[in-house]
């Protein structure tokens, strides 16, 4: 089953010719989750050909601009577009003001119903759940109330091995059966053992988003053994000081809490467009965390 992070805007503050302001999507078993929204990501999910309306839950980290203009343009246009099965929003509880002062002032309306979810930036919270996945909140430290998601796959069902299928001539309801850890019985046959017939579930896969942030050094227990931290890196150690005024992250920063959180791949992401090279952000990581890439628009990372 697909567990895919798209990259739709990796850029800090404003977009670039190359980057634009952060968006990701998110293909869990073939359902599409968008984490934040800014100004252009319509125009980004058009370029890399996501088909927005089969979005059906919209994560929003903060409310600095790179992070959610977008969001009320592709609202309408998913209005204009005919939508009208429900958008469920969750972010910051002055998001929904917004949402709703826009509507109001450019006498608009929407032909689909939208739900807003109010986050916190306080503590955790279980904020998502369906039959697969399980999505959390994860406070950071910015200059305003700021989350983090952290997504995680629920453990799946023991995996029947496909031999058996003929050899026993397995039937849906016994292979159900079989998968759910029980054996089979049947009338004058000899006893179908689930343990012969099945393999350990492929283990959960996670994937954690933090930006933007200073660098945690408590409640990283959400992160931990994550197959993949996507973590702001908005600056070099050049200018440490001006990450340190603004609530950002360097590499190396991010890198140490990637290896703190004993995670497998780290991501850097959310660059100041002061940098029009990016390849000293991995030379500054990599010393203290090796598995490391560079997000870029368009790029696909499969878990």
């Amino acid at each position: 089953m697909k567990f895919e992070v798209n990259i739709l805007g990796c850029s800090a503050a404003t977009c670039t010719l190359k980057r634009n302001t952060t968006s990701q999507l998110l293909n869990i078993h073939d359902k599409l989750f968008l984490i934040d929204c800014g100004e252009g990501t319509q125009i980004q999910l058009r370029k890399f050909k996501f088909k927005f309306q089969r979005i059906s839950n919209i994560f929003i980290s903060h409310l600095h601009g790179d992070h959610y203009l977008g969001l009320f343009g592709l609202m309408s246009s998913m209005h204009l577009l005919g939508r009208t099965k429900i958008l469920h929003i969750y972010g910051p509880p002055e998001l929904k003001g917004l949402i709703d002062l826009n509507i109001k002032v450019s006498q608009s309306y929407l032909r689909y119903k939208y739900e807003f979810h109010p986050t916190q930036a306080e503590n955790s919270e279980l904020i998502y759940e369906d039959s697969t996945i399980l999505i959390h909140s994860l406070p950071l430290n910015h200059r305003i109330p700021t989350t983090g998601f952290v997504f995680v796959e629920k453990l799946k069902k023991n995996r029947i091995i496909k031999t058996k299928i003929d050899e026993y001539k397995l039937g849906v309801e016994e292979m159900l059966h079989l998968k759910n850890g029980n054996d089979v019985f049947r009338e004058g046959e000899k006893t179908i053992y689930s343990k012969n017939c099945t393999l350990a579930p492929f283990p959960p896969r996670k994937f954690v988003f933090m930006s933007d942030t200073a660098p945690l050094t408590e409640g990283l227990e959400l992160i931990e053994n994550a197959d993949l931290l996507y973590h702001e890196s908005t600056f070099l150690n050049d200018q440490i000081d001006r990450a340190k005024h603004t609530f950002h992250s360097t590499a190396e920063q991010a890198a140490l809490v990637a290896k703190n959180g004993n995670v497998n791949r780290l991501c850097l992401g959310h660059f100041s467009n002061r940098y029009k090279e990016l390849s000293s952000f991995l030379d500054e990581a990599r010393p203290h965390f090796k598995n490391c890439i560079l997000a870029s628009d368009g790029l696909n990372i499969r878990i």
